[in-house]
């Protein structure tokens, strides 16, 4: 596997939020701890260590929740080690979605575990455990019900409701048999089948083949798989949850960071007066009504916090360090800034997790047989076809030079006159012949397009192949179809070129 780098502003994919933040924008310091940088941790832990979490609860929760699997020696190692003052986490968390989701559900977590070891690296004196976070009280069984194959989307259809983590897996075998019927029988395709037959059959509840399925994938490397929706953890949350519930505490504070950060971009979660949930009979419902002091003293387990609360939540029991996300991640992180401060709980740097595309040999090689270089993937599909064809013509079809005459005429002719009337006229008259000239280029354009027709073709096939529905690949096309070629090694190919530090996108050829 090959690997390029392209600036994250090159590929016109991604917000401008994002754009800054890597390149350590002012803007963005008011609503952050830090930049992300490797000599950026040794602060980080510092102020970690300065606000205990309750250690001993927290591994017993974890224990607790994963005495069922076979975890391997490191992640067990890595549980033990929570105990120490001298350990830190990293974390990452997602929706369960199904058979994992887009394949940049792979690339959050194998972030969290290189940075984990890269963070070791720098600090040996220190331990840090790569977390996954478990989404489990997310209620959207829509958004995680599915995949994208092939082309084609596979659906898993169940009435249940609530909670998605207590989802039984009723019908899910038929998913499987599906599948198993698109992925052929091969070495690769017989494991992916049998990894996901001991996930999906085996266990009662969505989050606990999540859990299985994580940990045979990333295990080896350490990772520890938390569900928040625990009462021994939530209690810990309880002072927050008093605040937020009982006094209404951080709207404003959450509204005023969102104002300020929404002068230049867009906020991503949307703050309520309340920012929890009530559990109850396997729904969640949005609190309307007073709710007694006691009951959350004596019942944390019933109230579910939300995208913004999620983030104190984790931070309140973990002895973590850093967040890795995607870019909507970030900025709701960031509407928390003034929050954290008031609490007093250190905020943990923000990372972005990797992106990365992912290309074959066969690909590569058609797409470099047109004449386009690796960066001209982000061109979209119009304006590689025009280039291809600028670069087959025979005689140059752009006319682009003579636009440029004509624009050096018009300000000529503008500068021999200062009437305001007559000005107009001549810049309608240009605009005129430029739109002409435009349309003309466009003709010689479409007429040498069709003496390529079979190129033009295969440039659309391989855009559609590499940014599906017009979207990122890693956004929309699942793992399977990477695994099926490289098998167990498409996780270690991974693991051996993401780094989240790194502020490039990845371009990986297989």
């Amino acid at each position: 596997m090959q690997s390029y780098k392209i600036p994250y502003s090159k590929t016109k994919q991604f917000s401008n939020l994002v754009i800054d933040y890597l390149a350590n924008d002012e803007k963005l310091k008011p609503f952050i701890s830090d930049f992300p940088t490797i000599d950026g941790f040794e602060k980080q832990i510092t102020e970690k260590q300065n606000y205990p979490v309750n250690r001993e609860v927290l591994v017993s929760v974890l224990k607790e929740q994963n005495k069922e699997f076979n975890l391997t020696e490191l992640s067990n190692n890595n549980i033990d080690l929570l105990l120490s003052e001298d350990t830190f986490t990293i974390t990452t968390g997602h929706q369960l979605c199904l058979f994992t989701g887009p394949v940049y559900f792979m690339y959050k977590i194998i972030s969290t575990i290189n940075l984990a070891e890269k963070v070791k690296t720098k600090y040996p004196k220190n331990n840090f455990v790569p977390i996954f976070w478990m989404a489990t009280e997310d209620h959207d069984f829509e958004e995680i019900k599915s995949i994208n194959l092939f082309g084609k989307k596979v659906i898993w259809e169940s009435e249940q409701e609530g909670a998605v983590g207590k989802i039984k897996l009723n019908g899910i075998a038929k998913i499987i048999q599906e599948l198993e019927g698109k992925l052929g029988n091969n070495e690769h395709a017989n494991n992916l089948i049998e990894l996901f037959k001991n996930a999906y059959l085996n266990h009662a509840t969505l989050a606990d083949a999540t859990r299985y399925l994580v940990n045979e994938l990333f295990g080896k490397y350490g990772i520890v798989i938390l569900d928040g929706d625990d009462k021994k953890l939530k209690r810990e949350f309880v002072p927050i949850m008093k605040n937020d519930i009982l006094n209404n505490s951080y709207k404003s504070r959450i509204e005023g960071t969102s104002g300020r950060l929404s002068e230049n971009y867009k906020a991503q979660a949307f703050f309520r007066d309340i920012n929890f949930f009530k559990l109850s009979e396997g729904k969640r419902e949005l609190i309307t009504t007073e709710i007694p002091e006691s009951e959350i003293e004596n019942h944390p387990e019933l109230f579910s916090p939300n995208v913004l609360m999620r983030p104190l939540y984790q931070e309140s029991i973990l002895p973590n360090i850093a967040y890795i996300g995607g870019g909507g991640e970030v900025a709701y992180w960031m509407q928390l800034r003034d929050v954290f401060t008031n609490e007093n709980i250190p905020m943990p740097l923000l990372v972005l997790r990797n992106s990365a595309m992912l290309i074959s040999d066969k690909q590569k090689q058609k797409f470099s047989s047109f004449g386009f270089k690796l960066e001209d993937l982000f061109l979209n599909e119009h304006q590689l076809q025009k280039n291809f064809v600028l670069n087959q013509a025979n005689s140059s079809i752009s006319l682009a030079s003579e636009k440029s005459d004509l624009e050096k005429l018009f300000k000529n002719i503008l500068a021999k006159t200062t009437d305001v009337g007559m000005q107009n006229s001549i810049n309608s008259f240009y605009a005129n012949q430029l739109k002409k000239l435009t349309q003309f280029e466009q003709k010689l354009i479409r007429m040498e397009k069709q003496k390529h027709e079979n190129a033009i073709l295969q440039i659309s096939k391989i855009n559609a192949q590499l940014f599906p529905q017009n979207s990122l690949q890693e956004r929309f096309d699942n793992f399977i179809p990477f695994y099926l070629k490289e098998g167990k090694n498409f996780i270690e190919m991974l693991k051996d070129n993401l780094d989240p530090l790194d502020t490039n996108f990845v371009v990986l050829s297989y």
